[in-house]
């Protein structure tokens, strides 16, 4: 209808621009599919090209990207593709270590890291909450034990990670903690891990004891462990306090076993 009363054929308007186009013609995009099968649309099949949408992909999408075909696999799970998205969330400053699973890269929630403490006389579970103002179920659970006396009869400790700002500019190495039979990203905080320890005349050592004093060791754990009818986690425990005494470590367990009759009777 045209303007001022001016008539005009409003069929003209109805008609496409090019009367030669049918509308099916038109909706047609069967033949423009984006799909890395579609042969005509070769750019998602260009390595250079997905490596380019790939470095901009969280996780979870760099996951379901590995599983299109053969071509986005082998780019999606690149070292290098998938470690910066693993600390683009956190802002992480380096991850070192390869993992022994491939799907470590597949999470990278915080929960995936933690704090490696080193276990000194002294060390309770409840303790270690309180300093690093975690849970001690959280602590348990993530270490994979519910006895107390089970620390000592370990080098180390994870403790889970509650606030996020300590791993800004961090560096995390990936390991797998044989105790607590996982596999996480750790953070230390007092330097790298000792790998080696450094004797006085200047060599590197790979242990603090030698095979025969961990063989004899074991040998007083075990003992211990049949005169008090414990497990060894609980011998180990009363040898690690009584300083390597077996004698003292019966006295103390003997000591402890009194006290607790008593506060059963009273």
């Amino acid at each position: 209808m045209g303007c001022c009363g001016d008539e005009e054929n409003d069929d003209d308007i109805l008609n496409p621009l090019n009367p030669t186009t049918t509308t099916t013609e038109i909706l047609d995009f069967s033949d423009s599919t984006i799909s890395p099968m579609n042969s005509h649309f070769s750019a998602l099949t260009c390595r250079d090209t997905l490596r380019l949408i790939f470095e901009k992909l969280p996780i979870p999408d760099l996951a379901r990207s590995s599983c299109v075909c053969r071509v986005w696999n082998s780019v999606a799970s690149d070292q290098e593709i998938v470690t910066r998205a693993f600390k683009a969330p956190w802002n992480l400053k380096h991850i070192i270590g390869k993992p022994a699973s491939g799907n470590f890269w597949r999470d990278n929630s915080l929960g995936k890291f933690a704090i490696s403490h080193r276990i000194v006389r002294g060390d309770s579970i409840a303790s270690l909450a309180v300093k690093y103002s975690v849970q001690v179920m959280d602590i348990k659970r993530l270490n994979n034990t519910m006895s107390e006396h089970g620390i000592y009869s370990r080098e180390r400790l994870l403790i889970p990670i509650s606030n996020p700002e300590m791993l800004l500019q961090a560096t995390c190495y990936v390991e797998v903690d044989t105790c607590a039979k996982r596999e996480v990203a750790v953070l230390y905080l007092e330097g790298g891990p000792e790998l080696h320890k450094t004797t006085s005349n200047g060599s590197s050592s790979t242990s603090s004891c030698s095979a025969t004093d961990l063989q004899s060791k074991k040998r007083v754990i075990e003992s211990l462990r049949r005169s008090m009818q414990v497990d060894d986690a609980t011998a180990h425990y009363y040898l690690t306090i009584a300083d390597g005494d077996p004698r003292a470590a019966i006295s103390q367990f003997s000591q402890d076993l009194r006290w607790e009759t008593h506060l059963g009777f009273a």
